[in-house]
């Protein structure tokens, strides 16, 4: 009786936070609907009608461009390879910092936050005093003949630089609440290392893990400062999709540099529609969580 009445006080206090008058909620639901109407829907209306107004053909014609195709193949091979190597390096900053005490631990959170607060251009200038030809290192990679500024290997440390802290931002608090007792259980009963990540860790975070791969791959194939600073602008060479834009839309190439920027703004719409289909996807699995317990138990 007394579970039965405090269940029916949460519901009823429940209800009564959500009475709020009418025009309350009128103007809530009427701000956040124009806001977004504003800000995302009616640029995405302007991306793909400017893209598609002088008609499909065009549009085709416009990506498979030369320049317009180099510069797909470069976004797909920076990102190909930032995106892997921020996830090891995510995955093992996130387990070392829920996991373990170490010293240094707080400086690592900070560098790890740090292509937050800093600006991608400056980070994109940082490689240039670095590896430019009047860089710190800029002579002797000048004598052995490698180039990094103003060549893809420029383009892809810059796109590493940026994107390296949304696998493991997305992880770290998500390893932590799950604390390291199923992890302990598993060392009892003789499980090694790897063991205890594979069958252990990694189906705790796949979802989180998923997440921030998504996250990680959109800002890598959009990211603009940084890579505009390396990339010297050489068209069909070291233009990515959203510098290659630029150049089009300066020129007065309207139609074509919408057409690219609907690439991105694409992506966008996918990573959106898997940031959903991963969040329900979460919530089930919470929601199964107690079901399975209460079966256990049984």
């Amino acid at each position: 009786m007394a579970l039965t009445k405090s269940n029916s006080e949460n519901r009823s206090g429940g209800a009564a936070g959500l009475n709020e008058p009418r025009i309350v909620r009128f103007l809530s639901i009427s701000v956040a609907l124009l806001f977004l109407s504003l800000f995302l829907l009616l640029p995405l209306i302007v991306v793909f009608s400017e893209a598609f107004k002088k008609g499909v053909e065009v549009y085709l014609e416009s990506i498979r461009e030369p320049d317009a195709a180099a510069a797909i193949r470069l976004t797909l091979l920076a990102a190909g390879i930032a995106v892997p190597l921020n996830l090891i390096f995510g995955v093992a900053a996130a387990w070392a910092i829920a996991k373990f005490q170490f010293p240094g631990k707080s400086f690592l959170i900070t560098l790890i936050d740090l292509p937050f607060s800093v600006s991608p251009v400056i980070s994109g200038l940082v490689y240039v005093l670095l590896f430019g030809l009047q860089g710190w290192l800029g002579p002797w990679l000048a004598a052995h003949d490698i180039k990094i500024i103003f060549a893809v290997p420029g383009i892809v440390l810059a796109t590493i630089f940026v994107t390296f802290p949304f696998v493991a931002r997305e992880l770290i608090p998500l390893m932590q609440s799950q604390g390291s007792e199923e992890e302990e259980a598993a060392r009892t009963l003789g499980a090694g290392g790897w063991q205890i990540f594979w069958r252990v860790t990694l189906p705790n975070i796949k979802w989180g893990l998923l997440y921030g791969v998504i996250l990680c791959n959109a800002r890598a194939m959009g990211e603009f400062g940084a890579v505009s600073v390396v990339s010297g602008h050489i068209r069909g060479f070291t233009n990515t999709i959203p510098l290659h834009a630029e150049i089009l839309y300066n020129e007065y190439n309207s139609t074509a540099a919408f057409a690219m920027a609907s690439l991105l703004t694409m992506l966008t719409l996918v990573t959106i529609a898997l940031k959903a289909l991963i969040d329900w996807k979460s919530r089930a699995v919470v929601r199964e969580a107690p079901d399975q317990d209460l079966a256990e138990a049984a």
